[in-house]
């Protein structure tokens, strides 16, 4: 049987953003996402976890280089994310609401087009201390 082994990157990053669906009026923008809906904008901090799982190499010990996973993180997401307004810097969700949801998608389709395909890759991302999401879902 082979040995999985599971390695991390955490990461934290500050961003605003609005949820806002431009389909829906003002009124059930402002029932469905409340304070989100703010036209001026509100901010989190959050943290990224970055979970890589797969095979330790024989030859290295690593199942990933922590080093190159880190300066891919820092490359892909941190500089695109940090300090960003998700709706007006980040071309992704010029038409996709920045959910805590749609903004793990998002970062996950980014790394895993960066990391090795025989590695499982998984994003999980905390809005504030008590709210967050993971994505893919086990």
């Amino acid at each position: 049987m082979a040995k999985k082994v599971s390695v991390y990157r955490k990461e934290h990053f500050n961003a605003a953003h609005r949820l806002h669906n431009p389909s829906l009026s003002a009124e059930e923008n402002k029932k469905i996402f409340g304070k989100c809906n703010n036209e001026n904008y509100h901010g989190h901090n959050y943290e990224l976890i970055v979970k890589v799982t797969g095979e330790v190499d024989k030859t290295t010990g690593y199942v990933m280089d922590m080093k190159r996973l880190g300066h891919i993180v820092e490359k892909n997401i941190m500089d695109r994310f940090d300090h960003k307004n998700l709706n007006l810097d980040v071309a992704e969700f010029k038409s996709l609401n920045p959910t805590a949801e749609n903004i793990a998608i998002v970062i996950w389709e980014i790394l895993r087009r960066e990391i090795d395909e025989s590695l499982d890759v998984k994003v999980i991302l905390y809005e504030t201390e008590r709210n967050y999401v993971e994505f893919p879902a086990e």
